[in-house]
This record gives structure tokens, sequence and C-alpha cells, in this order.
């Protein structure tokens, strides 16, 4: 099983299973303080993680490598931060190793052009997983379409590891 992590608060965890079905969770995430500002919900998260573990334990996560943008806030790239850092701690917790992989990377690998637009994500992630395609309907579920498709490219960098150590 192979894990794709397009993180942050909209993003999404994708489980790539060995028979190629796949399964797409939202970040968990709650309201947090007087601001009801969201946040990771630590505990949410860290439980999704034990049951995708009881299901067999992950081969491989790739979390999408992102930074902060010029044009955040300090609080929101702190957020964003804590967030990443979260996700981060809860799949070394879990024991799943782990690569950082940036977007023009993994895009790149599936045939996506560099600073294209959250809709041909979507478009790809349909064409891999016809299936699936129900699960990124609208354009605000772009994070599930790239969680499923880092999580593709999971499976193949994991072969291509697999590969070179033979």
């Amino acid at each position: 099983m192979w894990l794709g992590i397009d993180p942050g608060l909209d993003g999404a965890i994708g489980v790539l299973r060995e028979d190629d079905t796949l399964a797409v969770h939202d970040m968990p995430t709650l309201k947090a303080g007087a601001g009801g500002k969201r946040v990771v919900d630590h505990a949410s998260l860290a439980t999704l993680l034990d049951t995708i573990h009881r299901d067999g334990c992950p081969a491989l996560a790739v979390v999408e490598a992102v930074a902060s943008s010029p044009q955040q806030g300090v609080a929101s790239a702190f957020s964003f931060g804590q967030c990443y850092g979260t996700i981060v701690g809860a799949l070394a917790a879990h024991f799943v190793p782990i690569r950082m992989v940036t977007p023009p990377s993994w895009k790149r690998a599936l045939r996506i052009a560099a600073g294209s637009n959250k809709d041909v994500s979507r478009r790809r992630a349909s064409e891999i997983f016809p299936r699936s395609a129900h699960l990124w309907p609208l354009v605000k579920h772009d994070g599930r379409a790239e969680a499923a498709l880092i999580a593709w490219h999971c499976r193949d960098l994991w072969r291509q590891e697999a590969r070179a150590a033979a």
C-alpha cells in the first residue's frame, strides 16, 4: 500500500492498494481558538493513520514538498508549516517511510504541465482512476485528486527504489 499526501488544510491523503483500489481522505481539520480558525485535527489524523495501518503497513508515503509563498502572511505560513510538521510526525510515529517530492517533480512524472491549474490534476486523476472520478467532482476537491496522483507516483518511486536495490 502507498500513501500520497497533499498537505494543507484543504489537502488529502490518497491510499493506493496493491490491487489498484484507491481511497481518498480529506485532511482532518477542526475549528480552534477564539477566532475559530481551522487547524489539522491531530487526534483524527492519528486515528486515520491507525485505520490505514490496520489494513497493512504502507510501504511508502510521499508527501508533497511545499513551502510557504511570499503572498502568505506570517500567521498563514506558520499554520501551514504546523500542518506539514503534524503530517510528517504522524507518519514517522507510524513507522511509515517518507519521501518528499516537489510538485514539479511528481507532475512531470505524470505528464502534467508545470504551472497548470488544478482542473488539469482533476482530469489526469480521472484518466488514471476512472472508477474514482466521483471523488473529485468539484474544483474544491483538487486536493483529493492530487493526493491520488501523488499516491500513484509514490508506487512508481517505490518500484524504482526496489529495482535499484535488487
